[in-house]
């Protein structure tokens, strides 16, 4: 037997050391044979096969692994799951002073008292290492109610930039199950967080801590098995960081800032910190919560649980307090600190929603410009879509998604799309590249290892790999290593999670080695992400391949980052062009390009509109080209520019393929137009959470969007047979008559008065309205204004869940209101169980029109009691809260709450109620179930005759960031903006016919890395650059040979050992009663 274990071995030892060696990606190639331990085998067998390693050093590795598998004693471990909360709060009488240069506190002091005019003010003193420097900003004492008169003075000094607001920033750590592992731990006691820090979030999954690799089937694994006794490798171990470390790389030299919690001195796991600062207002420079000193550990340790680049150069900054909070002049003084010690990775594991901290994200751009390579979480909000935390949303930032060690996303990695372009735009593809972030090892707060969980684990992984990758660089080109060149390393080395659209992983999941790889041979040059558009790409393009395009359909945008690593800022000259590569189909589709008017830094952005013209009405099929841009850089005087012989700038020619799928325009009565003009969020504005009973989310920020968070929408209507478009514009800009269904949900923005005639007409001439409503009401609004008594500030919502007077005016010709009332509860509807979440009830309904009616909770009244009185309880009303009438040839139908059918806060979910009105609009017949619970207005609009209908909150800011309204308090509207003009390309049809061009050039999944100039004299890199797809000859016949050898030696092996086995028996097999079917199929 001990022959037969390793004849398979053996064989594929020799075919790898011989000289005809397979130079090719493709896996039935790439042979080796491992042998596993296998628990969940067949009785005969105890161990498993599989065919993955393609290197003879790879065999050698896995067997000893195996060896050390099989003799070590397996530890149970549980791991701590972690989650960061950010919070940010407007400080009500600090203000940032932002100035548009550097100069010295004398100077500044200066200029504030010259715009003032020697009016007094307290600036605020900052007592940190940056202090003695000259700076940007100061952070003024002012009273918020002469604020207007107070910016004013100061924005008309020429060397102030502008006046914002002091923020500050709260995260929350919660952590599930707490078990802590630490060695050699003195205090052990305060290893631990704090117990108020321990909360269990409920209905969050355990981490698992196994490995996908220690099984041959991979990431399949047996549901009714409990894996208690298996251990994780270290994500350094899983990243191969140990192939690097023995040619000598380990991040020395590289100069990697850590901004966190802070780190204990003298910490055993480090022997390189050349700094630790303070910038927060407390006199520590230690870690009180053990976040910072595990972020480090993930980084740079060199002991016990091992950090992938032990000899970087440490830097500590400490900027937020035990307490998790920090200010926006906290991070503006350490950033600047940053910039003068020259720092070339910088992580920061903490976010938040809101990309309007101008101060903030001014300065993450001039950290970008001055070199620094920022590494950051996207977030742990997942898996709700349009949840990306800010910084890691900034294109010039390397946002990280977290996996598990199976390669599935983690539930918790927050999605894309990026919301800042959100109504009249479409988002932009993050995160950037995900890693390792569930059950991850780190430093313990004094010593030994812990394991976290979270975005915020696995961004100092990529910060990490980053580090380590920056010092296989030589010293004389390491110029040319920027925040641009580094991404493009780690998205272009990426591979593919499979199953999972680019919102979920973007480029993929982070490869190492291959990005070594990359970097060895790299000259600076731009690319694009996603470096491709194609609406045949399921379900990686996803949304763009869950839809083909149709004339008459809303132009569809297609949002793509440039990513130009030769000059910090560059320009797209001259027009781009479209490239159609077949003349009859190429006439079917409109092309519309805008872009950045400058690439800065690093990063800039080129907009595709596409649109089916009459002439492809009828068509069906494919549509393929693509767009050629020319980008031109500044001059940087690298190797580039030397090369093509410009003295001032270097020209980049940027192709960017489409295949576009096209079918004729579907029947009326499937087709949905969506309303996301009228949807509003946070920021800039506080617009209220829908449900009032979430407390621990009080924003609305995922942009009601049909790709956010209303996602599980949009795929259900899809998968009913449904077309939905998005309309980012006014209803006067959209043909009624293509359309069958409206819907407006949960709308905060106010209507022009254009919009509500057109609406009321588009109704009568056979357009049907879906409108979800949300609670809304003067008293609530005030109850659920905070008043945070450290920062003395103030939090007063602009609208409701909804902006249901707006609703009003919307629904008032279809003799439909909804009232004051805030509503709560359980109940039934067409024999299903629904909730109704904080929603508003009907006051005013057309006799005729059947209406639902329910005995609820006047949440309302629980709200805005009087917290004293303890005699007050709960009272149910008798509440109409869905409605369905018919006007002439269109339909009407409205429900009074949006959480059912919202994934950000859904409980209970009523997709079916969509589906059900939408049949009810094409057939004009309720199901028997439905139409048994309806009543007709007529007979019980009495019991809501005392009730009234909200007025608007006197007061409220909502004109600041409205699109309808005039500034100020007057409610006036300004007028109704023209519709988008597009300016189409003109067609430039390529010579060749489409079967002349390159396979390659149309072969998306297996695209090369698009713009990555290999050396052709580096043969070790060159070897692994993918064959072109028209090459045919890989093989030579000797190796197929010794590959069907292998495999066959491998299958003998299997059969010899299954038949010693059984001869060796006296009774047949008789299997446990307790072994299910799933256990022996596999």
């Amino acid at each position: 037997m001990t022959i037969l274990r390793f004849l398979a071995l053996s064989i594929c030892f020799l075919s790898l050391v011989l000289p005809d060696t397979i130079r090719t990606l493709d896996p039935i190639a790439i042979v080796d044979i491992t042998v596993k331990p296998c628990s969940s085998c067949l009785p005969q067998t105890s161990t498993a096969i599989a065919l993955s390693v393609y290197s003879a050093e790879d065999i050698k590795r896995s067997v000893l692994e195996w060896r050390r598998k099989r003799s070590k004693r397996q530890l149970q471990t549980s791991a701590n799951d972690e989650s960061s909360d950010f919070e940010t709060k407007v400080i009500e009488d600090q203000w940032l002073v932002i100035f548009d240069g550097y100069y010295s506190q004398e100077h500044r002091h200066s200029v504030i008292a010259t715009a003032l005019s020697g009016e007094h003010v307290e600036i605020v003193p900052r007592d940190n290492p940056a202090a003695i420097f000259e700076s940007d900003f100061d952070v003024l004492l002012w009273p918020h109610d002469e604020r207007r008169r107070f910016i004013d003075l100061l924005e008309d000094h020429e060397d102030i930039k502008e006046v914002k607001q002091q923020k500050q920033i709260l995260r929350k750590l919660q952590y599930v199950k707490t078990q802590e592992h630490v060695s050699n731990c003195e205090n052990c006691k305060k290893a631990h967080l704090p117990s108020e820090a321990r909360v269990h979030r409920p209905g969050q999954r355990k981490a698992q801590s196994v490995s996908s690799s220690d099984y041959w089937f991979g990431s399949e694994k047996l549901r009714s098995r409990k894996l208690m006794r298996s251990v994780v490798k270290p994500v350094t171990d899983e990243l191969q960081a140990d192939i690097l470390w023995d040619m000598g790389f380990t991040g020395q030299g590289i100069k990697v800032a850590i901004f966190d919690t802070g780190l204990p001195k003298n910490h055993p796991h480090f022997r390189n910190v050349k700094d630790r600062t303070n910038w927060t207002n407390e006199k520590s420079l230690d870690d009180g919560l053990g976040h910072g000193t595990f972020v480090a550990g993930v980084i740079a340790s060199s002991a016990e649980c091992m950090g992938f680049a032990p000899d970087a150069d440490v830097h500590i900054y400490r900027v937020f307090t035990n307490q998790q909070v920090s200010y926006t002049s906290w991070f503006l003084d350490a950033f600047n600190y940053a910039i003068l010690n020259k720092i070339n990775v910088l992580n920061l594991s903490i976010g938040g929603p809101d990309f309007m901290d101008t101060p903030f994200v001014d300065k993450v751009w001039e950290m970008s410009a001055n070199g620094i390579i920022m590494v950051s979480a996207i977030g742990n909000d997942g898996p709700l879509y349009g949840t990306l935390n800010n910084p890691a949303d900034q294109m010039d930032v390397i946002g990280v998604g977290g996996t598990d060690f199976a390669h599935n996303i983690a539930k918790f990695s927050s999605r894309g799309m990026t919301t800042w372009e959100l109504p009249g735009g479409y988002g932009r593809l993050k995160p950037d590249i995900v890693t390792y972030g569930s059950s991850v090892r780190g430093s313990g707060i004094y010593s030994g290892c812990r394991t976290l969980s979270g975005t915020s684990v696995a961004s100092p992984v990529v910060a990490g790999v980053v580090t380590l990758l920056f010092s296989t660089v030589p010293e004389e080109k390491r110029n040319s290593i920027n925040p641009a060149s580094m991404k493009q390393a780690l998205m272009h080395g990426a591979k593919r999670i499979d199953g999972t659209n680019m919102f979920e992983q973007g480029a993929g999941r982070v490869d190492l080695i291959q990005s070594w790889k990359i970097l060895k041979s790299y000259k600076p040059q731009a690319t694009l992400s996603p470096p491709y558009i194609d609406f045949m790409d399921c379900p990686y393009m996803w949304p763009y391949c869950s839809q083909p395009l149709f004339f008459t359909g809303m132009p569809t945008i297609a949002n793509v980052t440039i990513l130009n690593a030769i000059s910090v800022s560059s320009k797209i000259v001259g027009t781009p062009i479209w490239r159609p590569y077949d003349q009859e189909t190429g006439n079917f589709v409109d092309i519309s390009v805008t872009h950045s008017s400058i690439i800065w830094p690093w990063t800039g952005f080129i907009a595709v509109t596409i649109t089916i013209n009459e002439k492809g009405a009828e068509f069906e099929g494919i549509i393929n080209g693509h767009i050629e841009f020319t980008i031109q850089s500044e001059s940087t005087g690298s190797e580039t520019d030397e090369e093509t012989n410009e003295d001032e700038n270097y020209l980049s020619e940027m192709k960017l393929p489409l295949r576009i799928s096209v079918i004729p325009s579907p029947k009326r009565w499937q087709r949905i137009l969506w309303d996301q003009y009228h949807n509003l969020r946070y920021p800039p504005g506080y617009f209220p959470r829908d449900n009032l009973k979430m407390k621990n989310d009080p924003l609305d920020w995922n942009g009601d969007h049909i790709h956010t968070n209303f996602r599980d929408l949009y795929e259900r209507l899809r998968a009913a047979g449904y077309f939905v478009d998005v309309l980012g514009e006014p209803f006067s800009c959209f043909d009624a008559s293509n359309y069958g269904t409206l819907m407006i949900i949960d709308s905060e923005e106010e209507f022009f008065t254009e919009e509500l005639e057109k609406i009321a007409e588009d109704v009568e001439e056979g357009l049907n309205l879906i409108v979800f409503g949300d609670w809304f009401n003067s008293e609530v609004m005030k109850k659920v204004r905070f008043f945070d008594e450290n920062t003395r500030q103030w939090w007063i919502p602009d609208t409701g869940g909804a902006n249901i007077p707006a609703l009003n005016d919307l629904l008032e010709h279809f003799d439909i209101a909804f009232g004051s009332i805030v509503s709560d509860g359980e109940f039934s509807f067409s024999e299903r169980e629904m909730l109704f979440a904080s929603g508003a009830s009907f006051i005013q309904f057309p006799d005729e029109g059947k209406v639902l009616v329910r005995n609820l909770r006047d949440q309302g009244a629980d709200i805005t009691r009087d917290e004293n009185n303890e005699n007050f309880k709960p009272r149910e009303n008798a509440v109409a809260i869905f409605g369905i009438h018919e006007y002439n040839l269109g339909k009407v139908a409205v429900y009074g709450d949006s959480n059912c059918i919202d994934g950000a806060h859904m409980q209970k979910e009523c997709y079916w109620l969509v589906e059900e009105m939408l049949q009810y609009f094409r057939t004009d017949t309720l199901a028997e179930e439905m139409s048994n619970d309806l009543v007709e207005w007529s007979a019980v609009k009495d019991q809501f005759g005392s009730i009234s209908a909200p007025e608007r909150f006197v007061g409220n800011q909502l004109h600041r960031f409205s699109k309808v309204l005039v500034p100020g308090l007057s409610m006036k509207k300004k007028p109704v903006p023209e519709c988008k003009k597009h300016v189409y390309l003109t067609p430039q049809y390529l010579n060749e016919s489409i079967e002349s061009i390159s396979k390659s050039a149309l072969s998306w999944k297996n695209r090369p890395l698009l713009s990555i100039d290999w050396d052709e004299e580096n043969s070790d890199v060159q070897s692994y650059k993918p064959l072109p797809s028209n090459h045919r000859e890989t093989l030579s016949l000797w190796t197929v040979f010794l590959v069907f050898a292998a495999c066959g030696a491998a299958l003998a092996f299997l059969v010899a050992q299954m038949r010693f086995k059984k001869n060796d028996r006296e009774k047949p097999l008789k299997f446990p009663k307790s072994r299910t079917r799933k256990n022996l199929s596999t």
